[in-house]
């Protein structure tokens, strides 16, 4: 299999450790989206990251769409529940962590626009996503049912690489302020090795 994306996306790298803990050999192509020669849209013609490229040749894009497709294969283990609701229920915490993604990938690109382009309302909305989202997350991860259990899931894959990259981009540097479960969510997640095998480097 090959998957095309970038070091530090955090829907690549969601699929990267999905891979990983499944012990699925990939290559991985670098792709920049926002690159005018990036050869990204040949895989995706939404120009998207990430994209992957079964051993039949055959292309999957959007992360939780590769995800699915990554469950239906044969190696473990198994990151979502038999039970159809229940994984739905996964499913949507995983949509949550990547709506984190998305507003925080907004709020970089809007800073690295000139300082008189850029909204200040818009970015404070993203950020206010944020904060719920982590809120409803913290919730989550509080009850252990969906979140911050045992096995390892899709949703703490997803809030772990969310975190991640907020961390990277230094967008809600206090997000840990009275979260203690994510705290000891992502404490665990980290010292996994698939976790540590794709931290998004540091330039």
């Amino acid at each position: 299999m090959k998957l095309i994306g970038n070091y530090t996306s955090p829907w690549v790298r969601k699929i990267s450790i999905i891979m990983l803990e499944k012990g699925i050999t990939f290559e991985f192509s670098n792709e920049s989206p926002w690159s005018e020669e990036s050869h990204v849209p040949h895989y995706n013609p939404l120009g998207k990251v990430p994209a992957l490229v079964d051993d039949s040749g055959e292309c999957w894009y959007d992360s939780p769409i590769i995800a699915a497709l990554l469950e239906t294969l044969p190696q473990t283990p198994k990151l979502l529940p038999d039970d159809a609701r229940q994984a739905v229920k996964v499913r949507q915490l995983e949509a949550l962590a990547d709506g984190v993604c998305d507003a925080a990938l907004f709020i970089v690109r809007e800073q690295m626009r000139p300082t008189q382009q850029q909204s200040p309302e818009e970015m404070l909305r993203q950020r206010h996503k944020i904060t719920r989202a982590l809120d409803a997350l913290e919730q989550e991860a509080a009850s252990g049912a969906w979140l911050n259990g045992d096995p390892l899931n899709l949703a703490d894959i997803a809030t772990g690489c969310a975190i991640g990259y907020i961390n990277f981009r230094h967008v809600a540097p206090n997000w840990c302020v009275n979260r203690p479960a994510l705290v000891k969510l992502v404490e665990k997640l980290f010292q996994r090795e698939s976790f540590a095998r794709t931290v998004p480097p540091a330039t």
